[in-house]
Parts: C-alpha cells; structure tokens; sequence
C-alpha cells in the first residue's frame, strides 16, 4: 500500500468517490431485494432455490452500509471549522427529509386501506411486517408515527441508517479534533483496537456474553470506545490517502473478499438452519461491525479508488447520483419489494430476480429524484436530501 502524493482541495471534485456512492447505493438496494428471499413468507416449492439465493446475494452485499460511513470519513475527515456550522450545514439536510419520509412510510398500509388494496400486498412491499400492519389501522399508523423519537418501525426498516447517520454527524467534530493531531501510527494503533471488538459479536455468541468488564450492570467493556462504526469513518479517512497497486488487488483483495464472503455466506447459512433461530443469530455473520464484512469492504473501496474516468457524460451521471443519492435511499424502500414481484411475475429465473429488481428499483428512484429536482430545483433537498 502507497500513500497518495497529494490530497486534493474541497473545491476538486473526487470522481473515485463518487464511484463508491454509485456502488454503495446500487448495493444497498440490491440488500433490500434480498429481503423477500430471507424473509419469505409462506410456502413454495422453490423454497430452497428462494433461501439459497437470498444468502449467496444478501452475503455478497454486506459491504454497502460500511462504504457510506467510509465515504463520510473520506470526505469529512478532519471537520473544518466550528462545530455548530457543521451541525447546521449537515443535520437539517438529513433530518427533514428522514422526518417527512418516516411518516409516510408509516402512514402507508393505512393509505392502501382507503384505496381498497387487500391487506396481503403489504407484505409485498414490506417483508418485515407483520398482522398488525396488515389491519391497515390509522391507529397503528399513528402509534408508529409516535415512536419515531425513539426508533425506526417494521415499515421503514432502513431508517435505522439515518439515526446512525445523525449520530455520526454528532461525534465527528470531536472525533475530528484527535484525527487531526493523530500521526499515522496511532491511526493505525486505534484501527487495530477497532479489529479486536470486530470479533467481540461471535465471542458473545459463541463463548461467553461478558468480556472485559461487562456484566449485568456495566455494558460498557474494555475496548467499548474503540468499537461501532466510527471505526469505519476512520478507515475511510486513512485508505483515502493510500493506494493498491493491480497486483496488491489480486494478491491481497481478492484472498481478503473471498475469506470475508466465505465466513459470511456459510456463517449464515448454518444460522439459518438451525430449528429454533433467534433475529440475534439471523444476523450475527451479516453484522456490519465484524471482521468478515471489513474483510469484503476493504477490496471493493480499494478498487473503486482506481476508477478513472474520461468521459464527461459518466462523470456527469455520477455527479447527479450524488445529489440524488440521499433521496433514492429515502424512496427506495418502496420499489424493492414490488421489483422482486414483477421478476416472479415475469418468470425472471430465480437466481436473476434479485439483481434485476435491484436494476428496476434503483433505476426507477434515482429518475424521480432526478425529475424532482429538475422541476423543484434547490427546494428538492428539505424533502429529498
């Protein structure tokens, strides 16, 4: 690994990372169209085909929320200026849209239940939810409505990202003020902390639930403050000044993708064949924090930062995604589902459905974001981001 020769201004814009956005976003919504597979309601004799392909997909994928917080850290890492400019410029821009989008999300079966829609196709559109969503009640909608202070609901399961995302727009000032003093060795230093508690979910799950002062009384252990996805910011922050060589991609990148895949596919398939799983266990090798998954994310931020483009149009493409990219992750969320339906539909052959309906979906929300802002202009952000 190289460090770079030169770091480029804020005026300069970086094509590489626009790449990564272009990648994490298409892979995110891929994740999504994952979810009927794993989450399959009912009964189908291609039932085994459905799980299987779910996994090999749904494993391949888990890079794509830990490539957001790594473009955070590329691009903010250290903060410029006053703490509360930052706030200013950077909270209200994600937290009006989360707001308007969570309570239509939310307000959603309730809708379908005035136009007449059956109950059922509210699994098509949100695998995760359950009979209580299916009465399609104003009162359940409001009760959802109501707990949004606190949480994300069954219907808008990816907003759990964006309560993430304010709290990472929170601690980065402060985190910032240490990254700019910090030499490269202690950046590694906390990095390799930050390696250790990526193990700590399969020792908790595997050998004993408390480890270096945890108990009952004290969740906060030893190597706690090293621990989450701040670690994944100051990744972002260290490899964008550092670069693979071709032969350090294929020596090293493809060995580490193909080490993290295999422990993450086989990790959740044997979870998932257990009788009596719990949503702990479901998850437990698709956690974003552990080693697996930093093992797939490394090689695909590498390689996305060897992209160079000469075409002005692709450029141009991938700078619009850029802004739109926060309004397709607010809207996706209500194409993945009926994607997948269409590719059944259709009779897509069942180890295609998953990536075609990711193509469908984010496609189809990157062109209403586009035409929102084409029509409403600067105004688009306080609702799209």
């Amino acid at each position: 690994m190289e460090p770079t020769l030169t770091r480029q201004t804020p005026a300069q814009h970086i094509v590489w990372l626009d790449v990564v956005r272009l990648v994490a976003m298409f892979t995110v919504v891929c994740c999504h169209c994952t979810d009927p597979f794993n989450f399959y309601p009912g009964t189908s004799p291609d039932i085994v085909d459905i799980k299987f392909w779910g996994a090999v997909y749904g494993a391949a994928l888990r890079p794509c929320v830990p490539l957001f917080v790594m473009i955070t850290g590329a691009l903010l890492l250290p903060v410029r200026g006053d703490a509360s400019a930052f706030y200013k410029k950077r909270i209200p821009r994600v937290f009006f849209p989360f707001l308007i989008w969570s309570v239509i999300y939310n307000l959603f079966p309730w809708i379908t239940g005035l136009l007449g829609v059956e109950p059922k196709v509210i699994l098509d559109f949100f695998p995760y939810s359950g009979e209580e969503v299916m009465r399609q009640s104003l009162a359940v909608s409001l009760g959802y409505i109501a707990e949004m202070p606190f949480n994300f609901s069954l219907l808008d399961v990816h907003m759990w990202y964006i309560y993430l995302l304010i709290g990472l727009y929170l601690y980065l000032p402060i985190f910032s003020a240490w990254v700019e003093k910090a030499s490269e060795r202690a950046k590694l230093w906390f990095l390799a902390a930050w390696g250790v508690t990526l193990l700590l979910p399969y020792y908790t799950e595997f050998a004993a639930p408390y480890l270096w002062g945890t108990c009952s009384w004290n969740s906060f252990g030893m190597l706690y403050y090293f621990a989450g996805f701040n670690g994944y910011l100051l990744l972002g922050h260290y490899l964008r000044n550092h670069n693979w060589t071709g032969r350090q991609l294929c020596g090293i990148g493809i060995p580490m993708f193909a080490i993290g895949y295999a422990v993450t596919f086989l990790g959740f398939r044997r979870m998932t064949s257990l009788p009596d799983f719990t949503d702990e266990m479901l998850e437990l090798f698709f956690t974003y924090c552990s080693l697996n998954v930093v093992m797939m994310t490394i090689p695909v931020f590498m390689l996305c930062k060897r992209a160079n483009f000469r075409s002005e149009r692709i450029k141009k493409a991938l700078a619009n995604l850029t802004l739109c990219g926060f309004g397709v992750y607010m809207i996706h969320y209500f194409f993945t589902g009926p994607s997948v339906v269409l590719m059944r539909a259709i009779h897509v052959p069942i180890y295609l459905q998953i990536p075609c309906a990711a193509v469908v979906a984010f496609c189809t929300s990157w062109f209403l974001v586009a035409m929102a802002y084409r029509c409403f202009g600067k105004r688009t952000k306080w609702v799209l981001g």
